[in-house]
């Protein structure tokens, strides 16, 4: 038998790659963009406003080694997209790795719902993700190489119990089908496409004064019983868009602590 070469850590090494991350100014977004400099890539970060938190990441960035720009767009304009991807380009480099976080969540009833509250949901976190996935795929298609990860959610697999919240459950469970979909279309073209759908995470939205009891149900419901740390996303992420996962696309993988099991 012949001697087998094997690198384990360079499978999730990430140099020489550029990255773009949407909804990069806090919570998971801005986690994932820091991990993915820690492990190499420079990364263009996204967000609708450059504001404190997007510097901070950016600064964080810069302690790792790499480098960063700020971009102020909004995900449901195609055109800002595009410019974005191409001042990602320009400054940093080819792009081959992507990471759409940027979305919106809120509860109402079903039979109560304004249209519009409905309709905005489905722009931010559907037609978002879509464009955002489209001018990502055009630049990495002409460079012959590239890895997208979308967050979806837990709430794309299940329903969430107590919670009303049918048009982020549908906008969601939306994003995992079409990654599917996108996954297929580019298998063969050298684009690989997942989705990480997280369970309950502190992310700030999470961990307001006002959540504190609703908090503590979603710590009872989950068989790990508590909820993941935003840290606990940045893994699965690298992953995905590593060599790790160079045979994985079309792959929804739960982060879930068990919660999808019961």
């Amino acid at each position: 038998m012949s001697e087998i070469s094997l690198d384990a850590p360079k499978l999730f090494d990430l140099a020489g790659n550029v990255a773009l991350v949407t909804g990069a100014g806090s919570g998971i977004g801005q986690r994932i963009a820091i991990g993915l400099a820690q492990c190499g890539a420079d990364v263009g970060l996204l967000d609708r406003r450059t504001d404190d938190g997007l510097a901070k990441t950016a600064d964080l960035i810069e302690k790792a080694g790499r480098r960063s720009i700020q971009i102020a767009a909004d995900v449901t304009s195609g055109a800002a997209l595009d410019e974005a991807v191409a001042r990602t380009e320009a400054e940093l480099g080819p792009l081959t790795l992507a990471l759409n976080a940027a979305g919106i969540a809120n509860a109402h009833p079903a039979e109560e719902m304004e249209e519009t509250q409905f309709q905005t949901m489905m722009d931010v976190n559907l037609k978002g993700v879509f464009l955002s996935c489209q001018a990502e795929a055009r630049a990495m298609l002409r460079n012959g190489r590239g890895s997208i990860v979308n967050i979806a959610s837990m709430s794309g697999v299940i329903v969430n119990r107590g919670l009303n919240q049918c048009h982020y459950n549908a906008s969601k469970a939306g994003v995992i089908h079409m990654s599917k979909s996108m996954a297929m279309e580019w298998v063969g073209r050298g684009i690989r496409v997942n989705t990480i759908s997280p369970g309950y995470t502190a992310t700030p939205m999470n961990t307001r004064p006002e959540m504190v009891h609703q908090s503590r149900l979603f710590e009872e419901q989950t068989p790990m019983q508590r909820m993941a740390g935003v840290d606990e996303m940045v893994g699965p992420a690298v992953f995905l868009l590593s060599d790790a996962a160079s045979f994985v696309t079309g792959v929804d993988l739960l982060v879930d602590g068990g919660f999808c099991c019961w």
